[in-house]
């Protein structure tokens, strides 16, 4: 695979690649150690399946349908997919194109050699910034917003492993991480309180929105089991 000259990339970045170098390096670096060290193998396995839970957002969208169905979690469940839509608006149309940034591997031959003793596949598209994270950040982000505060901060960790487990891969710079966690926690911000908004002010005000406020599935598979 050949890699992609400092002059052909985007103003953008070439500054983020200058500006983060330091910190890309040594985070890529401590990650490629572990992958090296006793426990590479064990690693492997975990960050290889973890980061697939990411994959297109499709876990987190099957997630919030499912709460979506129920009225106790129907909220958050609108949270979560409206948080994954506009994460995904900002990163993948928006964002992405913009600045493209060649994937680690595709910029030194360091990272190339690094990535490719982890073995894994190439990704699609550009690196900044990273789409997992993004979404994941946007999913639970809302989750914590509106759930119990002694149990919600168990987002935080699944979302950084998210994002350790793009750069023990090698896939992403860890300045994409920061990017993609700060983005997808904006969007699930906005994602959350809009939907506050059409549940406080505008679903109880006509008839289609008093079903999506007070059906549930819970209680029709109750009341079907009384009658049966």
């Amino acid at each position: 695979m050949e890699l992609v000259p400092v002059e052909q990339m985007s103003a953008a970045a070439q500054w983020l690649n200058e500006t983060f170098a330091t910190f890309d390096y040594n985070i890529l670096e401590f990650y490629y150690n572990l992958h090296s060290s006793p426990i590479g193998g064990i690693l492997d396995v975990f960050f290889e399946i973890y980061t697939r839970l990411g994959d297109e957002g499709i876990l987190f969208i099957v997630l919030s349908l499912i709460m979506m169905l129920f009225k106790k979690t129907r909220k958050l469940g609108f949270g979560m997919l409206g948080g994954i839509i506009i994460g995904a608006l900002f990163t993948n149309i928006t964002i992405k194109p913009l600045v493209a940034r060649p994937r680690p591997y595709a910029t030194t031959e360091t990272f190339y050699n690094w990535w490719n003793s982890v073995a894994h596949g190439l990704e699609s598209e550009y690196s900044f910034p990273s789409g997992h994270t993004t979404s994941t950040a946007a999913a639970l982000f809302p989750v914590f917003l509106g759930w119990d505060k002694k149990k919600s901060w168990i987002v935080f960790p699944l979302i950084v492993l998210m994002g350790a487990s793009r750069n023990y891969i090698l896939v992403h710079y860890p300045s994409d991480i920061l990017g993609g966690i700060i983005i997808g926690c904006l969007a699930g911000l906005i994602a959350y309180f809009l939907f506050d908004f059409l549940y406080h002010r505008v679903f109880p005000k006509n008839k289609l929105g008093r079903t999506i406020l007070y059906s549930d599935l819970g209680e029709f598979i109750k009341k079907k089991k009384n009658k049966a």
